[in-house]
């Protein structure tokens, strides 16, 4: 059974961090793409960062460079979004993601809260 599972979210005072996880399983996870995507209040859902399944080429969004970091540990089949700096706009729900443009298959997590507010 394939399962992404978010953990790491919840309410933080702008400025601060927040390390997102996410655990795989049921499927080759170093054959995919994984990436985290964010669906704020009454918005659709947009990319954050990816990381690939190689080279570990990583790609963020211009709204987020410089302050969240993507990493991925295949032996532990997690992937991880360190969230630094944070602003108030990066409240949303975030979802864990993985792609395999070869396989044609693409995973979803359930998602995780983060709030960011004082």
């Amino acid at each position: 059974q394939v399962q992404l599972v978010e953990s790491g979210g919840g309410l933080v005072q702008p400025g601060g961090s927040l390390r997102l996880s996410c655990t795989a399983s049921g499927f080759r996870v170093n054959d995919y793409a994984m990436g985290w995507f964010r669906q704020a209040p009454g918005k659709g859902r947009i990319q954050i960062s990816c990381i690939s399944s190689g080279d570990g080429a990583t790609y963020y969004a211009d709204s987020v460079k410089g302050r969240f970091t993507i990493s991925r540990d295949n032996s532990r089949r997690m992937v991880y979004l360190q969230m630094d700096s944070l602003k108030p706009e990066d409240t949303g729900v975030y979802y864990c993601h993985s792609n395999s443009a070869a396989y044609g298959l693409t995973y979803w997590g359930q998602g995780t809260q983060v709030t960011v507010s004082s």
